[in-house]
């Protein structure tokens, strides 16, 4: 999908693949086929379907930059090419001659799965006026509603869990797009290890019956 000045498309769970200035940022790759090479790839957590070794491997070239968690970083250490890895926590800001990186807080509140003293992230990526807020795998948590001063100034997409399961259900993840006022909200997390494209297709009802646009992305 092209939106504004970049190319969105879902490969699946939670990966989604950014082409924005002929540069190839990857989320989460997961079980993924895609041949493209990566120039960025970003880590929300350790967990095997966000920090695969093999997909990331299979992605990353002499040169890419991986932003990760500190407990992503024994995984990504095993890659032999000549790789920059960058360590990041919630808070954190990563400028790139191309895009520009800031790090958001992602975790339970009432799940023991994603614990906030892990100091596990979202991602909000800045490309000229288009930003990209890719969850992680989380709760609706207050820190959420700082995004909002983003859907002011550019063409926000959300892009957020819905299996209910180890995060947010359809409904809450309804709220938190009430909350984000995204210009464009897209589920994910789901169709592989927890939610269902009825978990998908429910959110965006939810959404799209109360003026939010929202869409479900298929794989390419």
């Amino acid at each position: 999908m092209k939106i504004q000045n970049i190319e969105l498309d879902w490969l699946g769970h939670s990966c989604f693949k950014i082409k924005t200035k002929n540069k190839i940022i990857f989320i989460d790759p997961f079980q993924i086929s895609d041949k493209d090479k990566a120039d960025l790839i970003l880590i929300t957590h350790s967990h095997y379907d966000h920090c695969s070794f093999q997909d990331i491997d299979k992605i990353a070239k002499d040169g890419t930059i991986i932003i990760c968690t500190a407990d992503s970083q024994s995984k990504i250490n095993r890659i032999q090419k000549k790789i920059e890895i960058v360590l990041v926590e919630p808070g954190k800001e990563v400028s790139l001659d191309y895009v520009k990186i800031k790090t958001l807080n992602a975790y339970n509140l009432n799940k023991p799965f994603h614990q906030k003293s892990e100091f596990w992230v979202g991602y909000l990526v800045l490309s000229g006026k288009t930003a990209v807020y890719h969850a992680g795998d989380t709760d609706l948590i207050k820190e959420m509603s700082s995004l909002e001063e983003y859907s002011k100034e550019f063409y926000l997409i959300a892009l957020l869990p819905v299996d209910g399961k180890y995060n947010m259900n359809s409904q809450e993840a309804y709220k938190a797009a009430l909350i984000i006022k995204p210009s464009l909200a897209i589920p994910m997390h789901y169709g592989s290890i927890a939610g269902t494209e009825s978990d998908a297709k429910k959110f965006v009802e939810l959404c799209q019956e109360n003026g939010i646009n929202a869409e479900i992305l298929q794989k390419p």
